[in-house]
């Protein structure tokens, strides 16, 4: 049986009273393009390099494909990760950069370097500090992907990127999966990238997981529902709101349903992907006061 791309029971990271990820339970399958959604200081990045062996957690526990993160050369050579701010080495070539991973992974492939480097039509001998973002982004990426892990982790890599050099990132990252089948875990804001590539998503929000699950499951199960205004305890059972809004007259809900939804008098619309995302956003954020709300 294969073991999952990334399992974590009740794990926590902690310091002093501050929780960066609390209790956190998840079960990835292998194989799979997960998009990690949060704002800025739910724990995205805790959770990241907790599954890289960069942390150790306060409490529970935590398996990358069906080992303890960084417990030896093995599983290092299993996992790669590109870091959000894609660090590079300045002073350091391209070609260095190279020789670097070929000296640092027993799984090296050359061949995948050397050929990347010539899509993307960086010349070997360029130092990366004279890169530009896009570039640096890409370089870190072929350091990664040439490395031939099984799982990929990506911490923001577009976030500074501008839309044409965002494209090919996430084009390379696509001919990737389809070609090494690898499990990839993907850190972003932009939901409309993540839509593109990803078929798992993981929402967290202020150090918990709000949902996890593959993205059409997802997506099937959840609606929004329009019409007259009405009480929640007159619908059905199997229906959990997620979020609200009424008007005098009209009800607006993001719901999911274990149950068929006929309709009645409320119109049943299937959600985007970033409706969903943006739903259990509201749901798990805190209310503003009042008196900010008229700001």
């Amino acid at each position: 049986m294969t073991a999952p791309a990334l399992k974590a029971v009740g794990l926590t990271k902690r310091y002093g009273r501050h929780h960066a990820l609390s209790d956190c339970t998840l079960d990835i399958p292998a194989g799979r393009v997960v998009g990690l959604v949060g704002p800025n200081g739910a724990g995205k990045t805790t959770l990241l390099q907790l599954a890289a062996g960069m942390l150790a957690p306060t409490a529970g526990t935590i398996e990358a494909l069906g080992g303890h993160p960084a417990s030896g050369a093995d599983q290092l050579a299993k996992v790669g990760f590109v870091a959000q701010d894609t660090p590079t080495y300045a002073n350091l070539s391209i070609a260095d950069h190279l020789r670097f991973g070929a000296h640092t992974n027993p799984g090296w492939s050359q061949a995948t370097a050397e050929e990347r480097i010539a899509q993307l039509g960086l010349d070997p001998r360029q130092k990366a500090g004279k890169l530009s973002g896009g570039q640096r982004s890409q370089l870190a990426l072929t350091m990664a992907i040439a490395k031939r892990p099984e799982l990929l982790i990506l911490d923001e890599p577009v976030a500074s990127l501008d839309p044409m050099a965002r494209r090919e990132f996430m084009k390379a990252l696509m001919g990737f999966t389809a070609d090494d089948k690898a499990s990839v875990i993907l850190s972003s804001h932009l939901v409309s990238d993540l839509e593109r590539v990803c078929d798992y998503l993981v929402v967290l929000v202020a150090s918990r997981v709000q949902i996890a699950g593959d993205v059409d499951d997802l997506l099937a199960g959840h609606f929004r529902l329009t019409g007259p205004r009405r009480e929640l305890a007159e619908l059905p059972g199997g229906v959990d709101v997620i979020e609200e809004s009424h008007t005098e007259r009209q009800s607006t809900l993001i719901v999911r349903a274990d149950v068929p939804l006929d309709g009645g008098s409320f119109t049943v619309e299937k959600l985007t992907l970033e409706d969903l995302v943006l739903a259990y956003l509201s749901k798990a954020m805190p209310a503003r006061p009042a008196w900010e709300s008229t700001r």
